[in-house]
């Protein structure tokens, strides 16, 4: 796993460091388009300051070479003061795009295509690649863990983190498995060193959330007391957000999702709307995409609404 990972840092780090979007002229055009199109694709973009709907296409065309991170590159041409390969390739009008591989021309367009079918063209020129080494050990490791091997994906997530130190998705990937194993000193040391920037990102909220319910269900107690307290007297609410956190934290989320949303319905301002608020923290725990959350957001709005 390591050289897989290692692999695909060198990629990355490869494709960083090469120019992905240049401008170039006659007398670099064989350097820059036909010998370095024998190692990477080249798209050449024949344009001119007079010409409007090239100011309309250049932007595009380098958002969505950026977005390839190095399977291609771009070229940009000023045909004004560079028109001999222009002319060699029967340009008659701009903006003209040609792409280039192993120094020759392959495909083309001519105008200001929407920024979808630039996407297209990029696409069928570099071909359909699968994923990197890196999204391949990330999507093993969830797998791991969504079956309860909290352990094989720590330790996928470890060597993500070891050689992608900012990759948000393996450190909130890590600290999840340490809140499963009940290391959640641990993981609020790992979350509270992330970088600004990491903080923000959608997963790593996620873990914190999950790490503020561990908190909870520390204090919760057991299932069965709370559940026969509960059985005694429906209407005592504090017991039933308890039995929620305790559900959540033993794994039965939609047992948890359920008592809240019940919650919601016998009194919707108990405890400054506190059921909502701990949905919300359920919802964001377990991430958008979980069926329970999607299940439990429609519950909540038909509530809301009702």
């Amino acid at each position: 796993m390591d050289q897989l990972i290692g692999a695909a840092k060198a990629t990355s780090s490869a494709s960083a460091a090469g120019d992905l979007v240049k401008d170039s002229g006659d007398d670099s055009f064989e350097q820059d388009v036909l010998a370095a199109s024998a190692k990477t694709p080249v798209i050449v973009d024949f344009w001119a300051p007079w010409c409007g709907p090239c100011k309309q296409l250049g932007p595009a065309i380098e958002k969505v070479v950026r977005e390839a991170k190095g399977a291609v590159k771009l070229v940009k041409i000023n045909i004004d003061e560079h028109p001999y390969f222009a002319q060699q390739l029967r340009v008659q009008s701009i903006p003209a795009v040609f792409a280039f591989k192993a120094g020759r021309p392959v495909d083309a367009f001519l105008g200001a295509l929407p920024e979808s079918d630039i996407r297209k063209f990029v696409k069928k020129l570099v071909g359909e690649k699968g994923p990197s080494p890196v999204e391949q050990a990330l999507e093993q490791a969830k797998t791991a863990f969504d079956e309860g091997d909290a352990a094989t994906a720590a330790a996928l997530y470890g060597q993500v983190l070891q050689h992608e130190p900012a990759n948000a998705k393996a450190a909130a990937g890590l600290a999840k498995c340490q809140i499963a194993s009940g290391a959640l000193d641990d993981a609020a040391a790992l979350l509270e060193k992330l970088a600004p920037e990491m903080a923000k990102d959608a997963d790593v909220v996620a873990a914190k959330t999950a790490l503020d319910v561990a908190r909870q269900a520390e204090k919760a107690g057991d299932v069965a007391p709370l559940l026969a307290k509960l059985e005694a007297n429906p209407a005592d609410h504090a017991t039933r957000v308890e039995l929620a956190v305790a559900l959540f934290a033993g794994g039965d989320v939609e047992g948890a999702i359920g008592h809240m949303l019940d919650l919601y319905k016998r009194d919707r301002n108990w405890n400054d709307a506190a059921a909502r608020t701990q949905l919300v923290k359920f919802f964001e725990a377990l991430g958008n995409a979980h069926p329970a959350t999607v299940q439990g957001r429609k519950r909540l709005s038909s509530l809301m609404f009702a």
